[in-house]
């Protein structure tokens, strides 16, 4: 896809987006269907130094993992840009979160229903660091086991954080999935603004 030129007022807005999630449910696949330009990736042949850390038993085929952090970039308008960090999914790496996360205006929160506590402490990281952020139901496969509303009751989360299906391997699946986290970032921002003090 070519970059296409500025709004005709000139001005363009980039935005952070961190996509983070467990292990093997999908972040590195999300950022490569939808970036625009070739995605960064720090992807690493698994060892033996993650046997008994990493459980790969929900993901077979998985023989390489993210180490630091996957990048892309997509155009959403002629006047908005959003830059894609993804973050690395096994708890020995978390340790670079703090850092991915700095100037982030929101996060997706992608999840893999057959492994649905494994995104727990992505979701508490964001909740405590109070960044908005959305969950998305990984379709494996291109079917959708469970409802929304039931992921968000089992994953105690506000009524408020939305809850959208999507499909990692799609450019325009994921590519609704960033929309849908920027218009809640923005519905967030303009309540606070008109909140009486």
């Amino acid at each position: 896809m070519s970059h296409r030129p500025p709004a005709p007022s000139g001005r363009v807005t980039s935005a952070k987006i961190v996509i983070a999630g467990g292990f093997g449910v999908g972040k590195t696949t999300l950022v490569g269907s939808v970036s625009e330009i070739t995605p960064l990736t720090t992807e690493a042949i698994m060892t033996s130094a993650g046997v008994g850390v990493d459980d790969t038993r929900q993901v077979p085929g998985k023989t390489t993992t993210t180490v630091a952090m996957d990048f892309g970039r997509i155009s959403i308008d002629r006047d908005l840009i959003l830059y894609l960090f993804g973050t690395p999914g096994q708890t020995r790496f978390w340790f670079m979160w703090d850092e991915l996360v700095r100037g982030a205006i929101g996060a997706v929160v992608l999840v893999d229903t057959r492994r649905l506590a494994d995104c727990f402490a992505a979701i508490d990281f964001f909740e405590h660091r109070r960044l908005p952020y959305l969950v998305a139901i990984n379709c494996f496969d291109g079917m959708q086991y469970h409802d929304p509303q039931d992921v968000r009751d089992a994953l105690a989360i506000s009524s408020d954080v939305p809850v959208v299906a999507c499909d990692a391997r799609n450019r325009e699946s994921t590519k609704h999935v960033l929309i849908s986290l920027v218009e809640y970032v923005l519905s967030m921002r303009r309540s606070r603004a008109v909140a009486p003090a």
